[in-house]
């Protein structure tokens, strides 16, 4: 039996639709107001949370300019780490009215926590589960303080080997949480959808026993659309309401437009995965005019044998399958049969080689 995890009354698992997450992140850029706009563009769109990180820049690095701590590349280079945290940073006192606006909204709200206080400060706004970011897999201890509380974890696995994914696993279930997701990740910003290695999807959720997922960085929705096929039962995608923004996160966020669609069509893709079973779809039966069978094509007396001039493979569907012409020949009619009827086994006095005693 597949794995059900519930989030705020949610169920999350691959008998349900993908959950999405809307990832704030640093996307605020310094204003309370913009971050409620954000989470109200995540409602509309049809989001079924919205993700927090909750550090500050003295719980996350030190303020040193050593090299170190300098940030090189084309993404926040220039900036020292302490300096990149202080500016992307969501203040704490916003906490509350965030929970409080999300409560309005009607929609999920949990955090990234990146230490103790973290824990502890979303602790007292009774946040229904916990992110583990990729950065902080290997932080046994924090995954272990966090998975005492008892609530759902979600763990994504950026830069993670199978041994610090095993690690990180062993500790959260080892210290209490028995409810956990795993989503693959790469953390590039934005990522390359070639580096994703979506059937790592299938091959977590087998090898760790987990309801997995997929935290994805690449531009477009591509990527996220086709791990629905791979079994990712959870989507998290940064979101802003403008790429050009300016913000730290802007440049690889989706722009509400295209999250509406990230929610509509991975909901499309996984009502396409359906059930291993073989039968007609209710679209198809006003199609079944179109397939050929059997039908009695001159009149036919009872006692007659059918022929290759009394019967015939036409369209529409309605009579036997057409598999049974050849054992139909030479055999005996048992009523009178008008042209046009379709042909059926209540007017044959025999068994056909595939029909069960």
């Amino acid at each position: 039996m597949d794995k059900v995890i519930t989030i705020d009354g949610r169920k999350i698992g691959k008998a349900h639709p993908p959950y999405i997450i809307a990832e704030l992140s640093a996307n605020h850029n310094g204003d309370i107001e913009r971050a409620f706009k954000i989470m109200e563009a995540a409602k509309k769109a049809g989001a079924d949370a919205i993700k927090l990180q909750t550090y500050t820049q003295d719980t996350i690095t030190i303020d040193c300019d050593s090299e170190d701590f300098q940030i090189k590349g084309e993404m926040w280079g220039g900036k020292t780490l302490y300096q990149l945290y202080k500016e992307a940073h969501m203040p704490w006192e916003w906490h509350k009215p965030l929970f409080e606006k999300a409560k309005e909204l009607g929609i999920t709200i949990f955090s990234s926590p990146f230490d103790f206080s973290a824990v502890d400060l979303l602790q007292t706004l009774d946040a229904p589960a916990y992110k583990i970011a990729s950065f902080e897999l290997i932080d046994l201890p924090l995954i272990a303080y966090v998975a005492k509380s008892g609530k759902p974890m979600i763990i994504s696995t950026g830069m993670a080997t199978e041994n610090e994914i095993s690690d990180a696993i062993n500790t959260a279930r080892d210290n209490g949480c028995s409810e956990l997701i795993v989503l693959r990740c790469v953390s590039e910003y934005p990522a390359s959808p070639e580096d994703y290695k979506l059937k790592l999807i299938p091959y977590i959720a087998e090898k760790f026993d987990v309801i997995t997922g997929l935290s994805d960085h690449t531009l477009d929705n591509t990527t996220a659309i086709t791990s629905v096929a791979m079994g990712a039962c959870v989507i998290e995608k940064h979101v802003t309401l403008d790429r050009s923004g300016g913000g730290p996160d802007d440049s690889f966020s989706l722009e509400p437009k295209e999250l509406t669609e990230l929610c509509s069509s991975t909901k499309s893709a996984w009502l396409a995965l359906g059930d291993e079973v073989f039968e007609k779809e209710s679209g198809e039966f006003s199609h079944i005019k179109a397939r050929r069978s059997l039908y009695i094509v001159e009149d036919i007396a009872m006692g007659e044998k059918f022929t290759a001039q009394n019967i015939r493979s036409i369209r529409p569907g309605y009579g036997l399958l057409p598999k049974y012409y050849d054992e139909l020949l030479g055999k005996t009619c048992n009523a009178d049969v008008c042209r046009g009827t379709p042909l059926s086994k209540k007017f044959i006095d025999f068994k056909f080689s595939d029909d069960v005693s």
